[in-house]
């Protein structure tokens, strides 16, 4: 459903008919048209006159979002069984993956727990967050594009 200058609701059956119509009400409105005549409603240089509905086309949307990493950060406080937990909880790792994850955290300092859109990536880090201090952690990750 659209609306058109009065806010009315339309239909597509009323927009077709409305599109079949309106030009050959606006022909018979400036006495005639032709390919010459200078009010004829297809010719993209002229003016929509006042209460006109004009076409409008869509912006096309990005196809792709941009991603987000969620990262963890080494500290001396949080322990690495937490930090397992948080991965299997939140980001459902397997075992084998969130000792993986851990270990690089604990060696390089950071390490990449998940890949996702801003709207994931920052909901992820916070709820984590929140859940470490409630459990008395440290812990911080922060998310950065890809």
């Amino acid at each position: 459903m659209r609306t058109h200058n009065g806010g009315a609701e339309v239909n597509d059956e009323t927009t077709k008919l409305y599109r079949v119509l309106a030009p050959l009400a606006l022909l018979a409105r400036a006495g005639g048209g032709g390919d010459d005549d200078p009010k004829d409603p297809k010719d993209p240089t002229r003016e929509p006159s006042e209460g006109e509905d004009v076409d409008l086309e869509d912006k096309p949307i990005s196809a792709t979002p941009r991603r987000y990493k969620v990262l963890f950060h080494n500290d001396d406080y949080t322990t690495m069984e937490f930090v397992i937990e948080v991965l299997k909880r939140f980001f459902h790792k397997t075992d084998t993956e969130a000792v993986h994850i851990m270990l690089t955290v604990h060696k390089s300092g950071a390490a990449v727990a998940g890949v996702y859109t801003r709207d994931v990536a920052e909901t992820k880090s916070t709820q984590v967050m929140d859940y470490a201090r409630e459990n008395g952690m440290p812990l911080l990750l922060t998310t950065e594009p890809e």
